[in-house]
């Protein structure tokens, strides 16, 4: 994957999960759903999969035909299982 990100949000997330969005370039896609939570003034996407063999919860848009990066986390398992089957 080719992920874009901006450096302030990334400092935030690094502080905040304890990873960067640079490593979204390592997410192996399980699953993608549509975010429609809220209305965020794009259109926005949560995906599950793997980075280093561990859960991982990406939250992105598609900007330009390149993926915005907006948070990863590490997923919590309750939510993987009821996202990922």
């Amino acid at each position: 994957m080719d992920v874009l990100f901006d450096p302030a949000k990334d400092t935030m997330n690094i502080e905040k999960h304890g990873i960067s969005l640079s490593r979204a370039n390592d997410f192996e896609l399980i699953a993608v759903f549509d975010d429609d939570r809220r209305d965020y003034g794009e259109r926005r996407r949560r995906a599950y999969g793997l980075i280093d063999g561990k859960t991982y919860y990406l939250a992105y848009a598609v900007r330009d035909g390149r993926i915005r990066a907006i948070s990863l986390r590490r997923a919590h398992a309750k939510e993987f299982r009821r996202h990922v089957r």
